[in-house]
């Protein structure tokens, strides 16, 4: 590592290190960002997991918050390399009928999907689909006065409900199975406060635009935030693993793209009293076992519409999927889990050799859970796909103790840098009046452990840099508008 003064130094190259990274140096600033990893990228990166030629999304893969983030919308990123590829359908959810509920840019083609319930679903959605450009800022930053509180409180009301108590203003299992799906995202019981929030925001964002994934892989996102960086002159310097903060360079601000685990390692001599104390309380969540598979065609959905789709929820009805989740949360192993699919292939064909197939899944398991899910997952898929398992031509399998060996921000195999309950949502990492600063000075946490949390946004990291440029530099940053 080169030996000069810098303003500031970032550690991890995730989508929020990057972010704050950027946001620093567009001030003017000499910032210097440290990845222990080849290449940048945390959750966005991509590999030949399983054959030559099949290009597998490492971790995140489908992307309708980094098509929503008010900070990403604000940076040329297209120009360095990004296109986004949008599936006619962001995302489907059969069930053992054979139908299928789908979220689309469409309503009416959601609406057509949902039979008795269509009318009370696009009462619910449309007024937030509307409002969302007012309350956007507001619903993806720290805890504070809303700009447009009317609108936020609207959204409050409903978002912090549990999902399966606002899935029964819907009398069908299509309408509550399609919305039980969305909040599985948020990975925690379904019954818990606040798990509508995830599924209202991601149902207005595939409404609104759809859900998108970048072509040629989810690498094309960090790639384009680092050259959009380096263009402006930040540095970077991979292969370096911050192990003591004494081998940084000469540094006026230090932002942290790590879990409050890795904080305790790397800086918790920096720290005592009450903020140490909650930093060692901080609760990690649920697993995933991550499967990669390299298929001979398309999955041969019995649903059309799930062929068509980014995104497919496997997981039948809402009761179905709050028992798996329940179950996993409570340390057992479902044996027909809610499965998260995506099958980027259908509208990348650079995932894959000419006429050949890719396709991305994880399943909800117990903190550290060592099981091969394999089996379980394959079961799942081929209940809504009759022969799904004759396409497969190769697969790739990721553990939670895999997971975290890659990536040490995926504790016990938690890809979202903590639980986000609603004890986490916005007191992540600890109860502070700003979540991004610690007590000491200089230092800031910029990972999914603040809020608002897990995702491709980049929000977490821009909040922590606005939060050191007024500290540290006097400098001001207004929100995008």
């Amino acid at each position: 590592m080169e030996q000069r003064d810098f303003d500031a130094i970032v550690v991890g190259s995730g989508p929020n290190g990057l972010s704050a990274a950027i946001t620093l140096q567009q001030q003017g600033l000499r910032v210097l960002v440290l990845e222990a990893k080849e290449t940048v990228g945390g959750g966005l990166r991509t590999a030949e997991l399983t054959l030559p030629g099949f290009l597998h999304d490492v971790c995140s893969a489908i992307h309708p918050m980094a098509a929503t983030s008010p900070f990403f919308q604000t940076l040329p990123l297209q120009q360095f390399g990004l296109e986004f590829l949008y599936p006619a359908i962001a995302a489907a959810h059969p069930f053992d009928d054979g139908h299928a509920a789908v979220l689309s840019s469409d309503m009416s083609e959601t609406l057509a999907t949902l039979g008795p319930d269509a009318e009370a679903y696009q009462s619910l959605l449309q007024p937030f689909i509307e409002s969302w450009p007012q309350i956007v800022n507001d619903a993806l930053g720290p805890f504070h006065f809303p700009t447009h509180p009317l609108k936020m409180a609207a959204f409050g009301l409903k978002a912090l409900q549990p999902v399966t108590m606002l899935a029964k203003r819907f009398e069908g299992m299509y309408a509550q199975g399609l919305l039980g799906g969305m909040a599985a995202h948020a990975v925690q019981p379904l019954e818990n406060m606040a798990t509508a929030a995830v599924a209202l925001v991601l149902s207005i964002v595939g409404h609104r635009q759809g859900w998108p994934l970048p072509k040629g892989g989810s690498q094309k996102i960090a790639d384009a935030l680092a050259a959009y960086f380096t263009s402006l002159g930040g540095r970077i310097e991979t292969d370096t693993y911050v192990q003591h903060l004494r081998q940084l360079p000469s540094h006026h601000a230090l932002l942290l793209d790590i879990t409050p685990k890795q904080f305790l390692e790397l800086a918790g001599h920096k720290i005592s009293g009450i903020y140490k104390w909650q930093l060692e309380k901080y609760r990690y969540g649920m697993g995933v076992f991550k499967i990669d598979w390299a298929l001979s065609e398309p999955i041969p959905f019995t649903a059309a519409a799930c062929r068509r789709a980014g995104t497919v929820h496997i997981g039948n009805t809402l009761e179905e999927m709050a028992a798996s989740e329940a179950l996993s949360h409570r340390g057992e192993h479902a044996e027909k889990p809610f499965v998260l699919l995506a099958q980027q292939s259908i509208v990348d064909s650079t995932r894959a050799p000419e006429g050949k197939h890719t396709a991305w899944a994880y399943c909800h398991v117990p903190h550290g859970s060592e099981k091969d899910m394999t089996a379980i997952i394959e079961a799942q898929v081929e209940r809504f796909a009759p022969g799904f398992r004759d396409v497969i031509l190769a697969r790739h399998t990721f553990n939670t103790q895999a997971l975290q060996a890659y990536n040490p921000n995926y504790i016990g195999g938690d890809i979202g840098g903590g639980i986000m309950d609603a004890r986490q949502l916005y007191t992540r990492p600890a109860i502070r009046l700003n979540p991004y600063s610690t007590p000491a000075k200089g230092i800031y946490f910029c990972s999914s452990s603040t809020p608002p949390g897990g995702g491709v946004h980049g929000m977490c990291g821009y909040h922590a840099a606005r939060k050191a440029l007024k500290d540290v530099f006097n400098i001001r940053v207004s929100l995008p508008a």
